[in-house]
């Protein structure tokens, strides 16, 4: 069985990542979309919260399931026996962060690789931050996100 991380701090998951997770569903048996709580990030919704909404989000897919870390990702993949980390690309801003990245992880353990998914055009823009921003300002943002973290927006306000 090949099993892949699909790891994020998802501060919330958007309709973005859901396409990354989606396509990757094609390339892998099992998918675990991993909260990675990253110290170095403000989260806006607990990492708990965000669990739940992933879960809910997913619940229709047998094939995936959701957890959470305090540690690296590349620990939790060789943990879980997974082979691959998934990784959205949005823009070539993201390209230099994920090549450290890769770097790291290649340090730690060679043998689990990292499979980059690049977006789609229209969702090059999204990220997590902006739609909180843009929903804490009125915008609506329902066409970008799913509709538990609609809910969890809701809660926010």
């Amino acid at each position: 069985m090949k099993i892949a991380v699909y790891p994020g701090s998802f501060d919330p998951i958007t309709n973005g990542h859901l396409k990354i997770l989606y396509r990757s569903l094609s390339l892998f048996d099992k998918v675990i979309v991993l909260v990675a709580n990253n110290p170095t990030k403000t989260p806006r919704f607990s990492v708990e919260d965000r669990v739940e909404m992933i879960k809910e989000t997913v619940k229709d897919l047998p094939n995936v399931e959701v957890d959470f870390t305090d540690g690296l990702s590349i620990e939790y993949a060789k943990k879980v026996g997974a082979t691959h980390l998934i990784r959205g690309l949005r823009a070539v801003s993201d390209f230099e962060y994920e090549f450290q990245l890769n770097s790291a992880n290649n340090y730690i353990d060679n043998e689990i690789d990292m499979v980059f998914l690049m977006s789609s055009g229209n969702d090059s823009f999204i990220n997590s931050s902006t739609i909180v921003d843009m929903y804490l300002n009125g915008v609506d943002v329902s066409d970008l996100v799913p509709a538990p973290v609609l809910d969890g927006l809701k809660k926010l306000l």
